[in-house]
């Protein structure tokens, strides 16, 4: 993005920085993923305000949207969702599925079938197929929504192909995210864990710009 010339305008909500109030001049918004989940208001009160601003983006201003992990519960959440708890934890490299719809999408039309990618969230959505502007483009064997889409605008990706070498050893030492892979996964699961990710990367990089190059496509 910064290569291209964009202007990135970077808000950590769990630094204490706040949200812009003119959401109207941006043409994007991507919301990451983070280890504390969509329910945690009291812990994290500043979940509320980023519900409300996703939803003012993405209902009202219909502005491009692109959400990874908590991101993605975001979004389905503001649309009329349940997060409910995964059974089990999704932790690791796992393949994800996509669905026919997948082959008229923008965004993912050039992806296979089937692709790997890395998994490591315990909450997922539920429930959107109530909203009508909702249509499921990939499922994995425990999540149905690990990739939904809202009109033709808004995405909600459950894993996370936006990854580097480092991520899954930086990752590893936040103590919510070591906890839940030593809890699915036992011990000694973060070198595993590690070495599948580094062995994957070159794809789940590849992925990433069609990604992202086909994303700019709706600024």
């Amino acid at each position: 993005m910064l290569a291209d010339g964009l202007n990135l305008t970077t808000v950590e909500l769990d630094e204490g920085e706040k949200i812009p109030n003119d959401l109207s001049k941006f043409d994007g918004m991507f919301c990451m993923g983070g280890p504390m989940d969509t329910y945690m208001e009291k812990e994290y009160p500043w979940l509320i305000e980023e519900k409300k601003r996703i939803k003012e983006f993405v209902v009202d201003l219909k502005k491009p949207y692109l959400g990874f992990c908590l991101g993605c519960q975001l979004l389905g959440e503001v649309i009329g969702g349940n997060i409910v708890k995964s059974s089990p934890a999704e932790i690791g490299m796992m393949n994800i599925n996509f669905t026919e719809e997948k082959n008229q999408d923008i965004l993912f039309s050039k992806f296979p079938n089937e692709i790997k990618s890395l998994q490591w969230h315990s909450y997922e959505v539920e429930g959107i197929e109530k909203n009508k502007d909702v249509i499921l483009l990939a499922s994995s064997p425990i999540t149905k929504y690990q990739i939904f889409k809202y009109k033709n605008h808004a995405y909600g990706i459950q894993f996370h192909i936006e990854i580097k070498d480092t991520t899954v050893n930086e990752w590893g030492c936040v103590p919510e995210y070591k906890k839940a892979l030593e809890d699915q996964l036992g011990d000694g699961a973060l070198e595993k864990f590690d070495q599948s990710a580094k062995e994957n990367m070159t794809d789940m990089n590849n992925y990433s710009k069609i990604l992202y190059n086909n994303f700019k496509k709706l600024l």
